[in-house]
């Protein structure tokens, strides 16, 4: 299977994914305290290393707040698999259900078949992350084919604060087209 990948720069596609109370957020949409998003694509509840990142990001938000930063989580698991999944999970930042494969598909993430029905009942999202700039564009995207490559948090973060620095006039990077 091949996928279009979302380029460095582009705009961030217009998707939407729904809260546990029924509420439909825009994915890159930001509130008062922040001009950027994070939006973090995770496999699922039935993956624990997924799990585990969501809970490690926990403990950056203050730091990605101060960086003007919102997080906004999101896969393609039902709204009864969100609510169970959220048992094992302690995270303060948005996190919706609902990825539609089309919406995956826009999103150029690899998607996967189970492994078996106790995995999960549904194809899934592998891993993603985009940091979606005050423009609306990519300024950072990671696209993953499996759970095992992410992007280092600690990285990440210091990563978004020297690019948001204004001394360092850092730009998208990756744009490059003949």
């Amino acid at each position: 299977m091949y996928t279009q990948k979302l380029h460095a720069g582009s705009k961030f596609p217009d998707i939407t994914a729904t809260t546990l109370t029924g509420e439909q957020l825009k994915l890159s949409d930001t509130g008062p305290d922040a001009d950027w998003k994070l939006v973090v694509v995770y496999r699922g509840k039935h993956c624990p290393l997924c799990t585990k990142y969501l809970n490690q990001l926990e403990g950056y938000q203050d730091k990605l707040i101060s960086l003007g930063v919102e997080t906004i989580a999101v896969s393609g698991d039902s709204r009864e698999q969100l609510e169970q999944h959220l048992a094992k999970l302690n995270i303060s930042f948005p996190i919706t259900h609902g990825l539609s494969i089309e919406q995956m598909k826009t999103l150029g993430l690899y998607i996967s078949n189970p492994r078996s029905p106790e995995e999960t009942d549904h194809q899934f999202a592998e891993p993603g992350l985009f940091v979606v700039n005050e423009k609306g564009n990519i300024q950072v995207v990671d696209i993953s084919n499996n759970p095992f490559v992410r992007p280092e948090l600690e990285a990440l973060v210091s990563g978004i604060a020297w690019i948001r620095n204004p001394e360092n006039n850092y730009p998208i990077r990756g744009t490059y087209a003949d």
